[in-house]
């Protein structure tokens, strides 16, 4: 017992000491690492929202949106920045020298910077494509390659859901050309063929009578800003005239909307005699004496 006691009391004189000088320089580390965290926290909120240019076509939702999306993105690194410095300052007062594992962290990244420049390439892009707002979550989006419905965004990749169900992961530096469509509004963009020998002036009326009774159905107004209309002649095809239609909807109610007006346009030609002509082979038969 006594020599336990002795042991016991040899280490505590060990101990003690150390946690004097270096425990409490490491909790002072760490408390120090986290109130640095918490107010660059609130300097980068306060950046934000100061530094973000405002769009004054997008609601106050879609703002607030997209400049929560960058404090987060700014808050994780601040994060790992400040984490990677405390871990760094705590193995140094435990003894442990940091230099070599700076050396050979050194080394390492040397090596894979040859490989990591397509990831920094992709992650200034991604940043460029958040701070520029060229779409937000909930946008449906044109790449190129491919198409479909923003579903998450950092700032490495963009992942996108085609009509299919198909989840696309876009690296950003691959991203050249981005087509929105659903910034703001979205466009019934429709394109029409009516026979040769129809009263245009007739179809012209017809179709914007359509347009103006699906705008105000109850079913369908909150989903259309302007109601579908006759634009103008578009061309003239082998068997139809081409009349283009425009109307303006809510984002991503162009495709249902088109839908719905083609369907009451076909039933309105039909009850006013207006043919929608098709591709037709005329055959001419020589008679033989």
């Amino acid at each position: 017992m006594e020599k336990a006691k002795i042991h016991i009391e040899q280490w505590a004189d060990k101990i003690l000491p150390w946690l004097l000088e270096h425990g409490i320089k490491i909790v002072l580390i760490g408390a120090i690492g986290f109130i640095v965290y918490k107010v660059l926290l609130k300097i980068i909120d306060k950046a934000v929202r100061i530094a973000v240019v405002r769009d004054p076509e997008s609601s106050l939702d879609a703002e607030q949106k997209r400049e929560n999306t960058l404090i987060a993105l700014f808050s994780a690194t601040l994060k790992t920045v400040i984490l990677l410095i405390v871990c760094m300052m705590t193995l140094q007062e435990l003894g442990i020298m940091i230099g070599p594992l700076l050396a050979g962290a050194g080394i390492i990244g040397l090596a894979l910077g040859f490989g990591g420049q397509y990831l920094i390439r992709d992650l200034i892009s991604g940043l460029f494509i958040i701070l520029e707002n060229q779409y937000r979550i909930g946008d449906y989006v044109d790449f190129g390659p491919v198409s479909g419905l923003v579903e998450r965004i950092t700032l490495r990749v963009t992942t996108i859901r085609n009509t299919d169900g198909t989840v696309h992961h876009v690296p950003h530096g691959e991203i050249k050309i981005v087509s929105n469509l659903s910034k703001n509004f979205s466009r019934v963009n429709l394109n029409l063929g009516i026979s040769y020998s129809a009263d245009i002036e007739k179809v012209i009326t017809l179709v914007n009578s359509i347009g103006q009774e699906l705008a105000s159905d109850p079913a369908w107004k909150d989903s259309i800003l302007k109601a579908p209309k006759f634009l103008r002649v578009q061309d003239f095809g082998d068997s139809a005239v081409i009349i283009k239609i425009l109307g303006e909807t809510v984002p991503q109610m162009q495709w249902d909307v088109a839908g719905e007006l083609r369907k009451r346009i076909l039933e309105g030609f039909k009850k006013n005699n207006i043919e929608i002509p098709y591709p037709q082979t005329v055959v001419h038969l020589e008679h033989q004496k």
